[in-house]
C-alpha cells in the first residue's frame, strides 16, 4: 500500500510539472522576473525574500543561491532572506507583533529599484502582505511565489507565480523548483 502512495505523490508532482510547462502564461511571468532580477543586480540593487516555515526555509535557500553561487563561480549577488537575524525577528515579533515583522526589515533595508520576493502557499499571510505594501510603497519590485488561487497576494504584486495546485507539499517543492530556474537564467545571464 505504502509503495501505491508513494507512487501517486510522484505521479502528483510530475502533473503540476507538467501543468507549469504547458503555461505559456506562468512561463512568461517566470522570464519577466528573471528580466527584472537580472536588471535589479545591474542596477547594483539587491533582492530580499520572506517567507513563513517551510516558505521560509525556501526563502533563504533561493537566497543563498544568488549571493553564494549555483552553478558556477562568480561574484556573489545581494541577495537575503529577511528572517536570517532571529535576534530581530524575535524583539520586533515581541515589540510590535509578529504581522511587522517583514514591514520593518523592508522598510529598513529596501529601496527604490530593490526588488522583495514573498513566498506564501496560501498568499494570505498577513506578515507577508505587509511587507508587500511597505515594498511597493518604497517602489520596489514585487513577486509573490504561491499556491493557485495566489490568495491576497495576486492583488498587490507585479509579478504572481502561482503553482497549480492546493496541495502545500506540492507547491513547495515547486516553489524551490521555480526558484532554481530562476536562480540558473539570472546567472547565465549575468555572468555566462
Amino acid at each position: 500500500m505504502m509503495i501505491m502512495d508513494l507512487k501517486k505523490n510522484v505521479d502528483d508532482s510530475i502533473q503540476i510539472k507538467q501543468l507549469i510547462k504547458s503555461d505559456s502564461q506562468l512561463l512568461n511571468i517566470i522570464s519577466s522576473v528573471v528580466d527584472e532580477m537580472v536588471k535589479c543586480f545591474s542596477e547594483d540593487k539587491k533582492v530580499l525574500f520572506c517567507g513563513n516555515g517551510g516558505s521560509a526555509a525556501d526563502a533563504q535557500h533561493i537566497a543563498a543561491e544568488l549571493s553564494g553561487k549555483y552553478y558556477f563561480d562568480r561574484r556573489p549577488l545581494p541577495a537575503e532572506a529577511l528572517h536570517g537575524n532571529v535576534s530581530y525577528i524575535t524583539a520586533a515579533a515581541n515589540d510590535y507583533g509578529f504581522d511587522a515583522v517583514y514591514d520593518r526589515y523592508v522598510q529598513a533595508l529596501g529601496r527604490k529599484g530593490d526588488m522583495l520576493v514573498a513566498i506564501s502557499t496560501s498568499g494570505n499571510s498577513s506578515n507577508i502582505l505587509n511587507a508587500i505594501q511597505r515594498a511597493n510603497q518604497i517602489g520596489m519590485k514585487t513577486v509573490a511565489f504561491t499556491g493557485a488561487s495566489g490568495g491576497k497576494l495576486k492583488e498587490s504584486v507585479h509579478y504572481l507565480i502561482n503553482v497549480p495546485s492546493e496541495d502545500t507539499p506540492r507547491i513547495q517543492e515547486n516553489h524551490i523548483f521555480i526558484g532554481h530556474l530562476i536562480c540558473e537564467y539570472v546567472e547565465k545571464r549575468l555572468f555566462g
